[in-house]
């Protein structure tokens, strides 16, 4: 596993300006990425998502798993200059509207960030609702119809075994997945070749309601063969910190996922760390708020979620009462690309069978069914 590589992605991708709707700076990466892999083919469908596929060697399986990752984070675009050196802008995404006015933004124009601060805002017009719709900012410099506002906050900066960024929801997970497209290409031109097979889909506007992801699903973007893998960024809990290893995500705040999915994921997990002992995972059920993987299962396919956990959820630090760079621990992201690679490579059937289960059941039985007479 090359990690120099992985976090020289992981910084690139996380510098990168998005919001929802407005993910085309980050689908250009994507796009110039694996243009020089062999063995992967990359299409758009109808609604923009990015679905890629890749194919190394012979693969076994039957059953062969999509991986998923959304591109956009919440942020603004701009609409139109209503004064000299005011923007209004739209904004999308999930942030309470009290953390806005007197905060600051940066627009991403020409290659360029120009910064500005929040003057006022307005809340959408649905009867009872306290959402933020627009905001009207001050300005330097003219922004341009349709640029991308983002918080203002620097470039990814590593601190300890953290990194810190404007918005690693869910640029993080779409990061992880180019990294583990690049192992599993690079084994392709190695003497010692690793079959492997997986789609990895890159949905949009997810944080206004997984857009892109219903979009796809109602398309059969992903084809109906595979099982799905909504990759997340999820806010960190008390039974799920920060620094203990990815998540096994059984379900969300709405649902729980597919069980043959799920016990698939854990089945290679487990072997996984029988064999890397720097490997690490977790399996929780985060309840935080409702992902992707709900809208899938809702749709027709079967599907269970990762996750790594979050600080800083959707920029808001909670504690100090103000907005703040998200971050994880880049061992969380290594894992997780390792995770992604054993199970693209991974020959174990497609089953809802759970082998610890299922010696658990035989011990009990064993043990206790005597006293049934």
């Amino acid at each position: 596993m090359n990690s120099a590589m992985h976090r020289i992605i992981l910084r690139e991708v996380l510098s990168l300006p998005t919001a929802p709707f407005a993910e085309h700076q980050v689908i250009e990466y994507i796009r110039r990425f694996c243009a020089r892999l062999p063995g992967v083919s990359l299409s758009r469908d109808r609604a923009g998502n990015v679905l890629i596929h890749v194919c190394v060697g012979k693969k076994s399986r039957k059953r062969p798993l999509c991986i998923t990752a959304h591109l956009d984070h919440p942020g603004f675009v701009a609409d139109r200059m209503i004064a000299r050196g005011v923007v209004r802008a739209f904004w999308r995404g999930g942030v309470p509207k009290e953390y806005f006015v007197g905060s600051g933004v940066r627009f991403w124009v020409d290659g360029n960030w120009i910064r500005g601060r929040i003057q006022s805002i307005k809340l959408a017009t649905k009867p009872g609702t306290k959402r933020v719709h627009s905001a009207d900012i001050s300005v330097r410099n003219d922004i341009p119809r349709g640029s991308i506002g983002m918080w203002d906050f620097p470039d990814p900066v590593v601190r300890g075994s953290r990194i810190h960024a404007r918005g690693c929801d869910d640029l993080a997970g779409a990061a992880a997945m180019l990294a583990a497209i690049g192992e599993l290409c690079s084994a392709s031109n190695s003497k010692k070749k690793s079959a492997s097979e997986a789609y990895f889909l890159f949905t949009r506007a997810e944080e206004v309601g997984f857009i892109g992801a219903i979009a796809a699903a109602r398309a059969r973007t992903i084809p109906l063969k595979c099982f799905v893998v909504a990759m997340e960024t999820s806010s960190e809990r008390s039974f799920a910190r920060i620094g203990d290893g990815p998540i096994l995500r059984v379900g969300d705040k709405s649902t729980t996922f597919t069980h043959a999915a799920s016990a698939y994921c854990h089945r290679v997990a487990r072997e996984l760390a029988s064999r890397d002992k720097r490997f690490k995972f977790q399996r929780k059920l985060m309840d935080g708020g409702t992902c992707e993987s709900s809208a899938y299962c809702a749709l027709g396919y079967e599907a269970t979620g990762l996750c790594v956990a979050l600080g800083n959820y959707h920029n808001v630090d909670a504690k100090r009462k103000k907005l703040a760079p998200e971050f994880i621990d880049l061992n969380d992201y290594e894992n997780v690309v390792r995770w992604f690679v054993a199970l693209a490579r991974s020959t174990q059937e497609y089953t809802g069978r759970d082998s610890e289960m299922d010696e658990q059941i035989r011990r009990l039985e064993s043990t206790w069914r005597p006293l049934l007479r």
